[in-house]
């Protein structure tokens, strides 16, 4: 009972999003002029996380991205900030975190590739078949994706695994 009640407040604060896997694909150019697409990291899990300087959850969120990032070679992160009016502050602010992960300089246009943004910060995971696992809007941690992540692989199935985190 003690191990349910985590678990369900994990999965209710995940939200999954349903896309045919087929279908979907993304394509980003990081601020270094590389391009990001989905199927380019097959195998691994892939975490697109919405941001922007001015947004306090997300500045919190960072550090807990970098140290993932760096710590598992099984997850692939790109930022997408969504300051795109001011690409000077997200470089400035970027290099003096020293963010190991790719930028892109998103728009509402970027964003639409994935769903409609409503809220800083929204992440996006997708398993490592390509296959969108998980939405979060607000603020992630570091443990809410490792808990994630282990549930998710646990489960006897993964489109099982992805059904409870299903909200409206």
């Amino acid at each position: 009972m003690k191990r349910f009640f985590p678990c369900l407040f994990l999965l209710l604060n995940f939200l999954s999003f349903y896309i045919q896997a087929e279908e979907f694909q993304f394509r980003f150019e990081d601020s270094k002029g590389k391009i990001h697409q989905l199927s380019d990291y097959r195998g691994k899990w892939v975490l697109v996380n919405f941001w922007a300087t001015w947004c306090p959850p997300c500045l919190e969120e960072i550090p807990d991205l970098i140290s993932l990032y760096e710590e598992r070679n099984d997850v692939m992160i790109i930022g997408i900030a969504m300051d795109y009016a001011d690409t000077e502050t997200v470089i400035k602010f970027t290099e003096a975190m020293s963010v190991p992960y790719p930028i892109v300089f998103g728009n509402r246009e970027i964003a639409s590739q994935l769903d409609e943004l409503s809220m800083l910060p929204s992440t996006y995971l997708f398993d490592p078949t390509g296959k969108p696992a998980a939405r979060k809007i607000g603020l992630l941690t570091r443990e809410d994706i490792e808990k994630f992540i282990q549930n998710y692989l646990g489960s006897t199935s993964p489109s099982k695994a992805a059904d409870p985190l299903h909200a409206e």
